[in-house]
């Protein structure tokens, strides 16, 4: 009984900090065995005699475990049951496509398994998302989609009244849209509010991401400037062509862009258009709205002709979007 007390509440002889990886299936018998092949603990019958004479309960969970220097078979037992493993991180950043969301994700060495089909576009929410060895890639997907809905129900119970949608699917179609104008956390609201405003009028969205959409499809990035041939091409996608919203998302929003649609700012603004540097300049009416776009292209002809580092623009923020004026 001393020996049996001292070997398994002792220091180990595990010589360095190391990660030692418990298997789906794997008995106490083998996981003993196991550690004491390769040097972390002195004796697996202690191990095993040690696990079931020790008052708590429960199983040994699968995953990979941090294990300290010198760690006692005690400790080892205590981390193993507890479940605590490696972590690991997924960013998917707002703005992708479902199809890039794939894409990422079976690039993804840790992750396991394929993926059944690519989920809908605008159905998963960009997160920073935690696993283990060992999740599958389905079950990561699963996972944004619920989070997804969880966002989106809880943003359409506490929207603001007289908003221009038929439904949250509605929303998450225009959040989309928010998404991709600006990258600034400070102008969704606004942003938003704008397009609500065009479509409480009647006015068409023009918005330039949703041209590229309808060019590219899930791929997402076109990779050079629009022409004006396909602004003035009628697609499904194309909102200086049609009424109204497009018929799905273009991406998959984020929280706050989800937010922003359901919650937007109180303004009579219509017009925005790329200012310089993220950002945008923002107008009530179309005079106001092509005084902006005559300061933008002011700047960019500067810029042209400056050599070397661009210098900062005298004007604010420009996104990839409103490089055409609204009308």
């Amino acid at each position: 009984m001393y020996y049996l007390k001292t070997t398994f509440e002792g220091p180990g002889p595990l010589a360095a900090d190391i990660i030692f990886t418990v298997e789906k299936g794997d008995s106490v018998t083998v996981i003993a065995q196991n550690l004491m092949d390769k040097g972390y603990i002195s004796d697996a019958r202690v191990f095993i005699l040690g696990f079931y004479l020790n008052k708590e309960t429960g199983t040994l969970k699968a995953g990979e475990y941090p294990l300290n220097a010198n760690v006692s078979m005690e400790e080892i037992i205590r981390i193993f049951r507890g479940g605590k493993s490696v972590a690991y991180k997924v960013t998917l950043p707002e703005g992708l496509t479902s199809q890039q969301i794939v894409d990422r994700l079976n690039q993804d060495t840790i992750l396991t398994g394929a993926i059944e089909e690519t989920p809908k576009e605008g159905s998963l929410l960009p997160e920073t998302y935690t696993f283990q060895r060992g999740t599958s890639r389905q079950e990561l997907l699963d996972r944004m989609a619920k989070a997804q809905s969880k966002v989106l129900e809880k943003a359409w119970e506490e929207r603001v009244d007289g908003l221009p949608y038929n439904s949250p699917e509605d929303a998450i179609i225009l959040a989309s849209i928010v998404e991709k104008e600006t990258g600034q956390s400070g102008e969704r609201r606004r942003v938003a509010a704008v397009f609500i405003n065009r479509l409480n009028k009647s006015m068409r969205l023009q918005s330039d991401p949703t041209i590229i959409y309808g060019i590219v499809g899930p791929k997402g990035a076109l990779g050079r400037p629009i022409k004006q041939s396909e602004i003035d091409k009628p697609t499904p996608y194309n909102t200086y062509q049609i009424d109204g919203l497009p018929p799905t998302p273009i991406t998959n929003p984020g929280a706050a862009a989800i937010k922003a649609v359901l919650h937007p700012v109180r303004s009579d603004e219509l017009y925005f258009v790329a200012d310089g540097t993220g950002g945008h300049l923002f107008s009530k009416t179309l005079k106001e709205h092509n005084q902006n776009v005559a300061k933008y292209r002011a700047w960019q002809k500067q810029q042209k002709s400056q050599s070397g580092v661009p210098a900062a623009p005298k004007i604010p923020p420009v996104t990839k979007s409103a490089t055409v004026p609204a009308q």
